[in-house]
């Protein structure tokens, strides 16, 4: 059966009151109406599937009868001691609120396919289980900072009273990856397929997402052989496509998806065989760099092992993070989410997904689109709107073939599922360093001169540099400005960061293309944090 959908959007519910929006004033409480306007902003911009994201999948926001959510604030506050009732969330779920319902027939009504995306496992604000989570002044007590009734939906009776459920039963903040729950163990699957299978059987969804990037931990490696991990999971999609089949509606069908990380080298450790999955009845394959928009990844490799199955790559709001401006700066707090963006350009959506349909892609995905808007604490932006125009033009490969390409590569949090990241990489004098791009031609061709760029953490002052790519010697230019006007100017670079070179199009090749630098003077080194190729 062809699968329908070109372009995914994911909603992860946190953002309809953490972010500033047309829907949704500073400081306003949760409304039903903002998870409504949230779908509403979706209609009509290219994007087939809308990805709801119901909480962590920890504490249903959805009317549950495996773990009520009544029940679960009546533990909870028992249990520390703190008072929900001023959380936004917890005051509509406990009015007889259900997010999902709300979600789902809000889709039906707009024309837009529901999809809920649930986290298989997630570690966000596991550390304050053991508590107390509150200061006498009824602040949460955090290493990092307050954090006002975040805990509330991290943290659930059942993993607070099973810590031999843990990969690690000590859930500090130092072992953040550990500290989720152990796929080993039976009753971990069957915690989480219970809540999967309230949401197959009371609710008209489209299909759905398993999210194995949330966090990318599922077993204690030591115990567990690769065949041990892959028969695990395959048999939980198995159940999982088998629930799928025998809830739809009649003469229906309900797509099953899964989030996996952009390397085939990340996928033993979580037990994911993908080609074994697609034949358990996955049918839509989302690859991810967590929380960044990426390019040269192993996307390429996974398309060619996922026979059968449609493969999206996932897209985000930024390409980079900083908690400083530069290394004199700390105007930004540290502690959840709290650094500064460097935007994700509408050029680079578009080489994006442009080199995914060439290395054999059948879509785009988005994933915390929406956090393009003001959030968080002060120092962040500046903020905007997010570009929801950039969905149609990556849904058309043809337009995309015609348009002028921004191939980028930028430091961003190590994926645990890899290992030697591009970036951030020292640079020593007299010594080459390589960069790669993936880069796939326009339909007429690279015409006429482009530019590379090399941007370091610090002013890289009277130092000289020499460039080749691919083995031809580049002319440095002194235009070192943003190749293309750039709408979202946060963490952008000064000029005294970068260094550039003129690219004449007759040295660009289908496929990777290879940027050789050398500082070739003085005894300093330096630390480059992004490097760019832009040509029309």
């Amino acid at each position: 059966m062809k699968i329908p959908y070109k372009i995914l959007y994911s909603n992860d519910a946190t953002n309809l009151i953490s972010c500033v929006s047309p829907f949704h004033k500073k400081g306003e409480p949760f409304r039903p109406e903002m998870l409504e306007a949230s779908v509403d902003e979706t209609v009509n911009t290219g994007i087939d599937v809308h990805l709801f994201q119901p909480g962590l999948t920890v504490v249903p926001w959805w009317k549950s009868k495996l773990y009520p959510y009544a029940e679960h604030i009546k533990w909870f506050e028992a249990t520390y001691g703190a008072s929900t009732r001023d959380n936004p969330y917890a005051a509509y779920m406990l009015n007889g609120g259900d997010m999902v319902e709300v979600f789902v027939k809000r889709c039906r009504l707009k024309g837009i396919a529901p999809f809920i995306s649930l986290r298989m496992n997630d570690s966000h604000g596991k550390e304050f289980v053991n508590g107390p989570l509150r200061n006498p002044d009824g602040s949460v007590k955090t290493e990092i900072g307050e954090i006002p009734g975040f805990a509330l939906h991290c943290i659930s009776r059942f993993y607070k009273e099973h810590p031999e459920y843990r990969i690690d039963p000590d859930p500090s903040m130092m072992n953040w990856n550990d500290r989720v729950l152990n796929w080993a163990i039976p009753e971990v699957r069957e915690r989480i397929f219970g809540f999967i299978t309230e949401i197959c059987t009371q609710y008209d969804i489209e299909g759905l997402e398993l999210d194995f990037m949330r966090s990318t931990n599922y077993f204690r490696q030591q115990e567990t052989t690769s065949d041990e991990r892959a028969g695990i999971m395959t048999d939980f999609v198995s159940r999982v496509r088998r629930l799928l089949d025998s809830t739809t509606r009649e003469n229906g069908h309900r797509w099953l998806c899964v989030r996996v990380p952009a390397y085939l080298e990340g996928m033993d450790r979580l037990g994911l065989d993908l080609p074994a999955l697609i034949e358990a009845g996955v049918e839509m394959v989302n690859v991810s760099s967590s929380y960044f928009t990426v390019q040269g990844t192993g996307f390429p490799r996974i398309r060619k092992v996922c026979h059968g199955a449609s493969v999206y790559d996932e897209t985000t709001h930024t390409i980079m993070t900083s908690y400083t401006v530069d290394d004199a700066d700390t105007n930004v707090r540290k502690g959840y989410d709290e650094f500064l963006f460097r935007r994700t350009t509408p050029e680079q959506f578009y080489t994006t997904a442009y080199l995914s349909y060439a290395r054999g892609g059948d879509g785009m995905s988005a994933f915390n689109f929406a956090y393009y808007r003001e959030h968080g604490g002060p120092g962040r932006g500046p903020f905007s709107e997010p570009p929801f125009y950039v969905f149609k033009g990556m849904k058309d490969r043809d337009w995309l073939s015609k348009q002028p390409q921004h191939y980028f590569l930028a430091q961003y949090k190590v994926d645990p599922a890899r290992e030697g990241m591009p970036l951030p990489r020292e640079i020593l004098p007299g010594k080459a360093n390589s960069f790669v791009f993936d880069m796939a031609p326009p339909q007429d061709g690279w015409k006429g001169v482009g530019k590379v760029r090399i941007e370091a953490k610090s002013d890289m002052g009277e130092s000289a540099w020499h460039a080749t790519l691919n083995g031809a010697d580049l002319e440095e230019t002194p235009d070192r400005s943003e190749p293309y006007p750039d709408p979202f100017p946060a963490l952008l670079g000064r000029p005294d960061e970068y260094r550039a070179w003129k690219v004449p199009a007759s040295i660009l090749r289908d496929g990777a293309n290879v940027l050789r630098v050398v500082l070739r003077s003085g005894t300093k080194s330096y630390v480059l944090r992004y490097v760019d190729l832009a040509i029309s």
